[in-house]
């Protein structure tokens, strides 16, 4: 079968790998979607994982389901289903209190050999813990907008949304715009974007933010300021993984509000902070990282009933043959959103 393997960031290649077999307790899936993320995009990230076959954002349709596990799970041969590619083991101290992204087992687990491939194995504890069957309303090109659905489902959780914020996105690829589309239904009233691209600001509008700034153009403190009647955003997600964007946030949020970090940076960079600006202001400082399956869950639904609009956020599709090209637009972050691969065969 083929698969798409990355050796560096600007060498990636189509190889033919054996078709596997999955184990007694594993099951077989036709992947008939995967989508490229941005974090696939940082060379810094995705270079120390090399070699590695890409792609996490998947749906796809059962083919075969070992014996052993066949009584033990509610999906069947035949299923269309969405995939998380790490799983929790729902058991731990994480676990139970909810924290499944720093479960032992979830950063462990994975699908094999990785979405983009002409078929992939999910692992028991995936099959189990984090895989959805797709309602029939629900294409595979939805489908494989939950998991990153999913992770903006988590941040907003954490960003301490409360009715009537004015809640502000700086940076508009496909992430952003989810927030945009999603901020609403966890409390906000008002939703303001920030970008510099033009094709982001405009697709930021049709998701529904009621402002957007381009910050090549417009300077954002004023322009918030403006907006805000001088009262700032009480909730501001940073989109961009860089610390000057990170430190120019402290400087946009109001008083008693919250700025949630949603891209990490490189390991070697450092924020440096007013530890007397945040006290006194009670600036909350969080983070967002991945998704758990409650997450994933409640993505399929917001999909499911069209809050979340696959038509806007899916900008290309393309064939696995042009993979490269794919990470190509996705990696220059202009005139695109989400890129799809799309294995019909």
């Amino acid at each position: 079968m083929k698969a798409v393997k990355l050796y560096k960031f600007d060498d990636i290649r189509i190889e033919e790998i054996p078709l596997p077999e999955p184990g007694e307790r594993e099951a077989l899936v036709k992947v008939k979607a995967c989508g490229i993320c941005s974090g696939d995009v940082m060379p810094w990230y995705i270079e120390k994982k090399a070699p590695l076959v890409l792609g996490h954002e998947i749906s796809g349709k059962i083919v075969k389901i070992g014996k052993s596990i066949k009584k033990e799970i509610s999906l069947k041969e035949g299923d269309r289903i969405a995939v998380h590619h790490h799983a929790p083991c729902m058991k731990c101290f994480y676990c139970k209190r909810g924290d499944y992204v720093q479960c032992d087992t979830w950063r462990k687990t994975k699908i094999i050999p990785g979405g983009l491939a002409e078929y992939i194995i999910l692992p028991e504890v995936n099959l189990k813990n984090d895989t959805l069957k797709l309602p029939l309303k629900v294409s595979f090109e939805d489908g494989a907008l939950i998991e990153p659905t999913a992770c903006v489902v988590k941040s907003l959780k954490r960003a301490n949304v409360k009715k009537g914020d004015t809640l502000l996105v700086i940076g508009l690829g496909v992430m952003g715009q989810l927030h945009i589309m999603l901020a609403r239904a966890f409390g906000a009233k008002r939703v303001i974007g920030a970008d510099m691209v033009a094709f982001r600001l405009e697709k930021a509008l049709q998701a529904g933010a009621d402002y957007v700034i381009d910050v090549s153009k417009e300077n954002i403190s004023e322009k918030l300021k403006e907006i805000t009647e001088g009262l700032m955003p009480q909730v501001v997600i940073v989109g961009p993984g860089k610390t000057d964007v990170i430190s120019e946030s402290l400087k946009l949020v109001s008083r008693g509000g919250t700025i949630l970090i949603f891209t990490p940076t490189p390991p070697e960079e450092r924020l440096t902070i007013s530890v007397n600006d945040i006290y006194f202001n009670d600036i909350t400082i969080t983070t967002s990282y991945s998704s758990g399956p409650d997450d994933m869950k409640e993505a399929l639904k917001f999909i499911e009933k069209g809050i979340v609009n696959s038509d806007l956020l899916i900008t290309h599709r393309f064939p696995l043959e042009k993979v490269k090209e794919a990470y190509e637009i996705t990696a220059k972050a202009r005139d695109s959103l989400k890129c799809l691969i799309l294995l019909d065969s």
